[in-house]
């Protein structure tokens, strides 16, 4: 079936081109196999994504956005909300399969890399963002390294999902906010 134009082709083949990911791996992303999924010629693909790479980077953005910014006035409130919505994304998303493949590629492909460093200091801003509001109005210590705070927010579930292969508890988001934030909270 012949690949109609506008941002319904464009879905077409970003979903196409996960799908290949998910299913071939690294080894079997090519612009052939992904114009074959979403019923296009590879002259479309070439035209839009110049390489295997940019064409994963393009679907990969796409489809994992990062999330919203939440303030509900509490940093408990709104990191326990992105620490949830990223928990779901890992439990309930091919989004964990799909993110070791493009890190596989990512060490393989020095530009790639570069496109991966950037989608994730991405995904980072609204942790980030949430840090920094709650760190203006005093509920945090202004000698908390945010950076380093979010890295430690985020790795316990990162490790036992890609690392450990172990499932996420319920409380564990919980458990990590307490024992990350808990020290450095004012008042």
């Amino acid at each position: 079936m012949p690949i109609t134009r506008g941002a319904g082709a464009r879905r077409r083949v970003l979903d196409a081109a996960l799908e290949v990911l998910g299913a071939d791996g690294l080894a079997g992303f090519t612009i052939q196999a992904v114009a074959r999924r979403a019923g296009a010629s590879k002259a479309t693909l070439y035209r839009h994504w110049p390489t295997t790479g940019a064409l994963l980077v393009d679907a990969m953005d796409a489809t994992f956005r990062p999330f919203p910014v939440p303030d509900s006035g509490s940093v408990t409130e709104d990191v326990r909300e992105l620490l949830n919505a990223f928990v779901a994304l890992l439990k309930n998303t091919p989004f964990p399969r799909l993110m070791a493949a493009f890190i596989d590629a990512a060490e393989r492909e020095p530009a790639l890399g570069e496109m991966h460093a950037d989608l994730t200091r991405r995904r980072r801003e609204p942790l980030l963002a949430v840090l920094d509001r709650a760190q203006r109005r005093g509920e945090l210590s202004d000698r908390l390294d945010l950076e380093l705070t979010t890295d430690l927010l985020t790795a316990p579930l990162f490790y036992r999902r890609f690392v450990a292969h172990h499932p996420i508890p319920p409380a564990l988001v919980d458990d990590v906010i307490g024992q990350i934030l808990g020290p450095h909270r004012v008042g």
